[in-house]
């Protein structure tokens, strides 16, 4: 389907949409999600959370269209969530759940009400504002020792496991990323030295290009050619990597976490975490940490920077070098 017929399938499903407003169609609603979700561009592991955000909403206001909610509807719905009102499980919900089943309804009616599109009236969602996240990625993150320990008990399982372990901590990717890599999104540089990982789509729908060390390379055509020999029926460039699950994937990482390392219970973003601040202790500037992660602002970077300024020196340590004359510890002496 080319540009302009993709455009003017999108006009016609728009006018028909609002048809339907106008007719009380009961699939109005379906029609109207669907196209929001088409235009987006988002990746399909973000679809997937927005559709469900968007049917528990409705969920919630079973006698109203979308086009029929005001804020009133939306504020009790986000205070029902933070109460335990509004959820299957009548649990209140952490401020970050919270606001990731509230920002989709935002995108959605931010979309809808603009005067392009129309479908809605106005946007309820203007003045609805999203619970505060406290920030507790800081200390997310495994030491030198602790990958080492992880990595080692991933390679006990199998080449799988530790191949996924090495991904995720040297190359930062989210799980939602590793999950939708495929053998063709790996290319070369035009001098062929050095070997690059696509990202074609992540969060936000961006793409980028993550360099592959060269060490990790290796082992990435060992598994390849071991999953070559137990499934010849895959196409060699379109096959997953890791035909697995993101669920999958954070059940593998937490329980060779729970075999390897008590103290901590890592989750595949703790070694995006770990990746990020390993990254600048050695000297990686902002920027370079950032394209790799795949961050569009640099604030959110600049929160690893503050976690390795720490580690580095903190503020104890300079009054420590000025009253270092003072500071001595006499050891007993055994009589």
């Amino acid at each position: 389907m080319n540009t302009m017929t993709s455009l003017t399938s999108n006009a016609v499903l728009s006018l028909e949409a609002r048809d339907e407003y106008d007719n009380g169609s009961n699939n109005r609603d379906d029609r109207i999600v669907e196209m929001f979700l088409a235009v987006c561009g988002y990746s399909s592991h973000t679809l997937r959370n927005y559709r469900r955000a968007i049917r528990l909403f409705r969920e919630f206001i079973p006698h109203l269209s979308l086009r029929e909610a005001t804020w009133r509807e939306i504020e009790a719905y986000k205070l029902g969530l933070m109460g335990g009102a509004a959820c299957f499980s009548r649990k209140p919900l952490a401020p970050a759940s919270v606001s990731a089943l509230i920002a989709p309804l935002k995108s959605l009616y931010k979309w809808g009400s603009d005067a392009n599109v129309g479908l809605f009236p106005h946007n309820p969602t203007s003045s609805i504002r999203l619970p505060q996240v406290r920030i507790t990625s800081r200390k997310h993150y495994l030491t030198k020792g602790e990958v080492g320990s992880l990595l080692n008990q991933l390679q006990c399982q199998s080449l799988r496991n530790y191949l996924i372990g090495l991904s995720l901590v040297m190359l930062g990717l989210r799980v939602s990323e590793l999950v939708a890599v495929q053998w063709g999104d790996f290319h070369t540089d035009p001098l062929g030295k050095t070997v690059w990982l696509n990202i074609k789509n992540g969060k936000g729908g961006k793409s980028r290009d993550v360099k592959i060390p060269v060490s990790l390379w290796p082992i990435f055509l060992n598994y390849r050619a071991q999953t070559q020999q137990e499934d010849s029926k895959r196409h060699p460039e379109s096959a997953a990597v890791f035909p697995i699950t993101a669920r999958q994937i954070e059940r593998i990482i937490l329980d060779a976490g729970k075999q390897s390392i008590q103290a901590k219970k890592p989750t595949p973003h703790w070694l995006r975490h770990t990746n990020a601040t390993l990254a600048l202790l050695k000297g990686a500037t902002l920027q370079q940490v950032q394209e790799t992660l795949g961050h569009t602002h640099i604030n959110t970077t600049q929160r690893y920077l503050h976690t390795v300024e720490q580690l580095n020196k903190a503020a104890p340590d300079f009054v420590e070098e000025t009253l270092s004359d003072f500071i001595t510890y006499r050891y007993p002496v055994d009589k």
